[in-house]
This record gives C-alpha cells, sequence and structure tokens, in this order.
C-alpha cells in the first residue's frame, strides 16, 4: 500500500522527496568531515589501559586529548619553535618513532576506519602511549633512584624533576631487589645523558617496570602527538590531570 502510494505520487511529491534525500546525503557528509577534522586536528579521547600512571591516574580514567597535528601544518618559526607542552604535562605518545605517517595517510585511515567501524585501517597503528613529560630538548639529566634530576639547557643548576614541573604531581617509588645494579633499564638509575635539540624524555608515574624513556630512549618531539587536556571519567576525579 504504502509503495504503490509512493509509485504513484506526483512529481511535486516525489522532486520534493529527492531533494530531502539529497538534503539528507550532504548533510551526513558534512557531519562526517567535521568529525575527521576534529578528531584528527583539534581533540579526541583516550582510556587509559594500564597502571602505569599511577597513583595520579588510574585504569579506566578518560580523557579529551589535544592533537599536535595541526602545529606540524604551520609554516617553520611560526610557533618561534615553542613547543605546545610543557615540564609536567601528561602527553600522548606514538612509539612509531621510525615510521611517521603523512596527513594524507592518516586522513585517509580515519576515513576507512570510520566505515568500517574499526575493524579494518589503511595503517597499522603502533600503540600510543599516556605517560608524562621530565626533560625537554637541551636537558642534562640523571636519574638517581627513581627521580630525575635536570640542568635545563644554558642553566648553572641542577633541579628536581618536581622543582621545574609546570604541575604537582606525585610517582610511586617500587622496592628495589638487592641483586639489581644501574645496568637493568628499572634499577632507577641512569648515567647523565644531554637530550638532542628535538628530543624529550618522558617516564610513567610509575617508576616499577614500565616501558617509556628507560628503555625507549629519548622521543622525538613530533612523537608527542597530544596533550591530556583533562580527565572526564569518573566524575569524582574530573578535571586536569
Amino acid at each position: 500500500m504504502f509503495f504503490g502510494k509512493y509509485r504513484y505520487a506526483s512529481y511535486a511529491d516525489q522532486k520534493k522527496k529527492r531533494h530531502r534525500f539529497r538534503w539528507a546525503v550532504l548533510g551526513f557528509f558534512i557531519f562526517y568531515v567535521c568529525y575527521i577534522a576534529l578528531t584528527t586536528l583539534v581533540f579526541s579521547t583516550k582510556v587509559l589501559e594500564n597502571d602505569a600512571m599511577q597513583p595520579e591516574l588510574r585504569i579506566g580514567d578518560r580523557f579529551i586529548v589535544s592533537s599536535y597535528t595541526v602545529y606540524s601544518l604551520l609554516p617553520d618559526g611560526w610557533l618561534n619553535h615553542a613547543l605546545p607542552f610543557r615540564r609536567g604535562n601528561v602527553v600522548l605518545v606514538d612509539t612509531a618513532f621510525d615510521t611517521p605517517h603523512s596527513l594524507f595517510d592518516r586522513i585517509l585511515d580515519g576515513v576507512i576506519r570510520f566505515f568500517t567501524a574499526q575493524r579494518i585501517g589503511f595503517l597499522q597503528r603502533e600503540p600510543l602511549y599516556i605517560k608524562r613529560v621530565i626533560g625537554l630538548p637541551g636537558d642534562e639529566i640523571t636519574m638517581t633512584n627513581y627521580v630525575l634530576r635536570i640542568k635545563p639547557k644554558d642553566a648553572s643548576y641542577t633541579f628536581t624533576e618536581f622543582e621545574l614541573s609546570d604541575k604537582t604531581y606525585d610517582v610511586t617509588i617500587p622496592q628495589v631487589p638487592a641483586l639489581w645494579d644501574g645496568s637493568i633499564p628499572f634499577s632507577g638509575n641512569q648515567e647523565t645523558i644531554v637530550l638532542g635539540e628535538d628530543e624529550c624524555f618522558v617516564l610513567s608515574d610509575d617508576r616499577s617496570n614500565t616501558n617509556d624513556s628507560r628503555t625507549w630512549g629519548p622521543v622525538p618531539v613530533d612523537s608527542i602527538i597530544g596533550k591530556a587536556l583533562f580527565r572526564y571519567w569518573p566524575l569524582t576525579r574530573f578535571g586536569r590531570p
């Protein structure tokens, strides 16, 4: 009955239906473009899936994360080489240091994943880790008993990581077995290194056997792809991480 009625509808009614369909398709396309632009260039969400950031952050915490992709599109010198993050900021680190992807590749990957419900992707995505920025380019750093001591570039004195941090935070210091020594990556001690002009040092708040710059080494600035702006879940811990 319904189909028969539509079949013999007037030309004006059919034209109106086609017009509404075109507007619906256009609306969906605009929504999709805005979604891709926002999640690629502006912000996204991230769930903490491990306990590497205890005691400040916990498994299941959800964050709004800013994207630094837009900074890579700006002309050289536009920001006077200023970094979009500071010491103590919680950031998102892409561990695919040696396989950078172009903006076009990331957008195409987002398109495919959107229409396949995240089941198929153009790129093989490496794990993204939530860590805290401790050392900045040019810093001279050393670690003693799991706490980093830092001599910033052109500075005359050495400070603890807490004295230089833009954000107050606590760390978990593990009990060290008697047989551990400085040759073990998670021993809590590290010889002095100087970060390059495009390198940062990121650490977990839980300083036990969790992967961070103690095992990766300094990470390229470009591998820090976003900053956690605020935690929106659970509501009892809502706020800046």
